[in-house]
């Protein structure tokens, strides 16, 4: 794959802009750690412009008074747009975070094609109804968009993740303002041309590249934006929910995660192996609803651990670009300390790698091997917190209830997944497992038509499914007098 040097401005108003300072960030090569060109970086002034456009277009333009049915024609043009350029969006994809090819277009772009396919769907679904009440009057309801939408989104899933925002809030005719990850801003960026492209109007979707600290800061905090809709780190959504509680705008927060992974006695062990495998080593472990934590039955736990001994290793890592490659780069060089600074916690903590431990030396990129960690104790930092790369920890358990326990004891409640050949064991754990959605018997079996989030310290709201919309409407009573 070859792409030229890419420069890029920000889209504000339906113009590529530079930012106010003239201010610029390289834009990194996972796989080689080289530039390969640089965006834009917005700070508050910028994110100023935008949210102004946004409002004009709110208040002015023709996109909320778009019927559902018009909005659905353009969200559905959007949907053929990313088919027809679906193989440049996969590899711009690739280059950017560091995704393996393979994955990115059956992955990324296909769900971000349904996505925009589903809502463009229930955007024409988007209705009030009439209220019997015991007055003289005609009572009814109606469903309208918030205003402007700020949506910060982070580097692990560029497409997927931004356009689970943009698609709802598209749907049901808010405008918006972009900020996406400091180190994965390309597709936001090829995103709003596509969105132009197929008619949405200017000022509608704006999208700044810049920090977090300054121009994600700055988006939180205006007193322009209606609503907020992040997904990020837990620490950093703390913060996000504070400075937008100032304005008392509604904030939807899908944040970190740690999710259980429970293998039972009954559980076919090769389909568990799978499963255990893929919820760890997906996207490089840079996934809020990865497996981290496998909690196998004790019967099973000496053979299972030497099974991923063996099978993990196997797992062919390396270039991105390759098609057969299945674990790619780290998304930057700080990701990739964070988990040696892990893993040498763990060591210390009296766990015992399985397999990996370390880097893997190649061509300058930002690579560490798929690591499996056996006996830390429960309490071991590296079983309560977020690592956010390939490192999966294993531990027995006794019982269906210390399974569950083991399970529910950490602070997050993002995901959960259960392993077993019985079906009133499956119904009977997920109902008890903290978690906004449990897989069963796989993992990351993810569609739009069914919402995710999380509990506890994983956020609250509900991304995908009619759920979403919920969070970028409101709800109007009418109530007319017969007198």
């Amino acid at each position: 794959m070859t792409i030229d040097k890419i420069e890029r401005e920000l889209y504000i108003g339906g113009r590529w802009t530079p930012a106010q300072s003239g201010a610029r960030v390289d834009v990194i090569d996972p796989s080689t750690g080289t530039v390969i060109g640089t965006v834009a970086d917005g700070d508050a002034a910028d994110i100023d412009r935008a949210v102004s456009a946004a409002r004009t277009a709110f208040d002015d333009g023709p996109w909320p008074r778009m019927s559902g049915r018009e909005r659905a024609r353009v969200l559905n043009r959007v949907a053929e747009l990313l088919r027809k350029n679906a193989q440049e969006l996969a590899e711009l994809e690739s280059l950017d975070v560091g995704k393996p090819i393979g994955l990115c277009l059956p992955v990324d772009v296909m769900t971000t094609v349904e996505q925009y396919e589903y809502y463009a769907a229930l955007a024409q679904t988007l209705d009030g109804s009439t209220r019997e009440t015991p007055l003289k009057t005609f009572a009814y309801t109606r469903r309208e968009p918030l205003g402007v939408v700020g949506a910060i989104t982070p580097f692990n899933f560029p497409l997927i993740l931004s356009n689970s925002k943009l698609a709802p809030a598209l749907a049901a005719g808010n405008t918006i303002v972009h900020k996406p990850a400091d180190d994965t801003p390309l597709t936001a960026l090829r995103m709003a041309e596509l969105l132009a492209e197929a008619g949405v109007p200017d000022g509608v979707v704006n999208v700044v590249t810049g920090s977090g600290a300054v121009a994600g800061d700055a988006l939180l905090r205006h007193p322009g934006v209606d609503k907020i809709a992040f997904t990020g780190s837990t620490a950093v959504g703390r913060l996000a929910a504070s400075a937008a509680a100032a304005s008392l705008v509604p904030v939807t927060m899908e944040l970190g995660g740690n999710a259980a992974n429970i293998v039972f006695e009954d559980a076919d062990v090769d389909k568990a192996v799978g499963a255990a495998i893929k919820g760890f080593v997906f996207n490089t472990g840079q996934f809020c609803m990865a497996g981290p934590r496998l909690l196998v039955a004790r019967p099973l736990y000496d053979v299972f651990v030497g099974i991923l001994a063996d099978a993990v290793p196997t797992v062919p890592i390396g270039d991105p670009r390759d098609s057969k490659t299945v674990i790619g780069p780290m998304a930057s060089d700080r990701h990739v300390r964070k988990v040696e600074e892990f893993v040498a916690l763990a060591k210390a903590d009296g766990g015992r790698v399985v397999c990996g431990g370390e880097r893997l030396d190649l061509d300058g990129g930002f690579y560490y091997k798929p690591t499996v960690i056996a006996d830390l104790p429960n309490e071991s930092s590296v079983v309560q917190e977020e690592i956010f790369g390939p490192v999966l920890t294993v531990q027995p358990f006794d019982d269906e209830a210390e399974a569950i326990a083991l399970a529910n004891s950490t602070a997050y409640g993002l995901a959960a997944g259960i392993q077993t050949s019985n079906l009133a064991r499956a119904h009977r754990v997920a109902a008890r497992l903290e978690a906004g959605i449990v897989f069963v018997n796989d993992w990351a079996m993810l569609d739009p038509a069914v919402p995710f989030g999380g509990v506890k310290a994983s956020g609250y709201g509900r991304e995908y499914g009619p759920e979403a919309l919920d969070a970028y409407t409101r709800t109007k009573s009418v109530i007319v007098s017969l007198d």
